[in-house]
């Protein structure tokens, strides 16, 4: 584990009381999880080298037909806890449409206006699983804090290209807040796109006056779209459980299409004056995108802000989705819960509503696209 500070702050020193000094990983993988990566390998590598070599219609259309296959089994793989609750919402919000869903674990409070909540965007490179795939994960992850969490049903390529899944989450950020809850209170996570899509709306609240979260957690995010990172990455010798990294970037590219890669949503920068919120990033030592959550890290403390980083040692992307497999998956939940324990706001503060009589100025970001 590394852990970078601003320079305006104290020394990060593992021998002295810190609020993020007990966030520790074990330094070996279990053979469990050793043999459940070779196996995700002899797996998942050919379905990806297939949707790499095919014209991109053909792989959009593979996508299209597997995707709910694909889905099922994730869902298998990640159950929910037991007496997870789960409440559907729909509705039309600034021109466009939120969905998702509230999981409510059973040990879990109710999403209630001035309640600490977490915001969560799944991954799976734009074009597969849902928050239905991610319910166990999100369940566990309520059931460790104690929080209730919204996860954002965001649109998906090929259907829908770059910026929709942006748009939706920034949507779905401020419904939140329009419905009461505090930026400070609202916790912001999730995993691979969920990466990239938690930057983008930390650059457009920025850009919009819209306050930022109180804190993040990003399980193996995606920082750059392009993927040329993870390429480069994969060039040096490393092998993912599951993602070629050639293949991978074609997958990607039904969602980006056209759009410039220098693009200020495409390529997030972050800066000084943005008020970031603390970070913890979880990433698996063995998977492709290890690169993308270390540049994640790097421009988050490049930009003045708090971030912890782990690599867990033997694991691959997005490990925390199988802990019937792993028990590191178990363990990384458990360290980020108490992340998100540690970076509570310390007071409640005032109950301002941002959208009652100033709302943010228009960003043209088109979001009734």
């Amino acid at each position: 584990m590394s852990v970078t500070v601003p320079a305006d702050e104290p020394a990060f020193d593992p021998a002295v009381e810190h609020p993020f000094g007990h966030l520790g990983v074990a330094p070996h993988g279990s053979r469990r999880s050793r043999a459940v990566n070779a196996y995700l390998a002899r797996v998942a590598w050919p379905m990806m080298a297939a949707a790499g070599v095919s014209h991109p219609r053909v792989t959009a259309q593979m996508i299209q037909r597997t995707r709910p296959a694909l889905n099922r089994t994730i869902e298998r793989m990640n159950p929910p806890p037991a007496n997870t609750r789960v409440d559907l919402v729909r509705e039309t919000f600034r021109g466009g449409q939120v969905r998702g869903e509230w999981v409510i674990g059973r040990h879990a409070a109710a999403p209630a206006p001035g309640t600490r909540i977490v915001y969560y965007l799944h991954g799976s490179g734009y074009v597969v699983c849902s928050p239905r795939t991610h319910r166990g994960l999100v369940g566990r992850l309520g059931n460790k804090t104690g929080l209730p969490a919204f996860s954002l049903d965001y649109r998906l390529a090929p259907e829908h290209a770059w910026p929709c899944a942006g748009n939706d989450t920034i949507r779905g950020y401020r419904w939140l807040l329009s419905q009461g809850y505090r930026a400070e209170d609202i916790v912001v996570a999730g995993d691979s796109a969920g990466g990239h899509l938690a930057l983008d709306l930390l650059a457009v609240n920025h850009a919009t006056g819209t306050p930022q979260p109180g804190s993040m957690v990003l399980f193996s995010p995606l920082y750059d779209p392009t993927f040329d990172l993870a390429v480069r990455n994969q060039r040096t010798g490393v092998r993912d459980p599951i993602i070629d990294a050639m293949s991978a970037r074609k997958i990607l590219r039904l969602y980006t299409r056209t759009a410039d890669p220098d693009h200020p949503r495409m390529r997030v920068r972050l800066t000084r004056d943005m008020g970031l919120p603390k970070t913890l990033i979880q990433y698996g030592a063995r998977e492709v995108m290890g690169a993308d959550a270390r540049a994640t890290h790097d421009e988050i403390v490049g930009a003045g802000g708090v971030s912890v980083i782990q690599a867990w040692p033997d694991q691959g992307h997005v490990f925390q989705l199988i802990p019937r497999l792993s028990a590191e998956a178990r363990s990384a939940i458990d360290t980020a819960a108490r992340f998100i324990a540690v970076t509570a706001p310390a007071s409640s503060g005032p109950r301002i509503h941002p959208f009652s009589a100033n709302p943010p100025r228009s960003d043209g970001v088109g979001l009734r696209k």
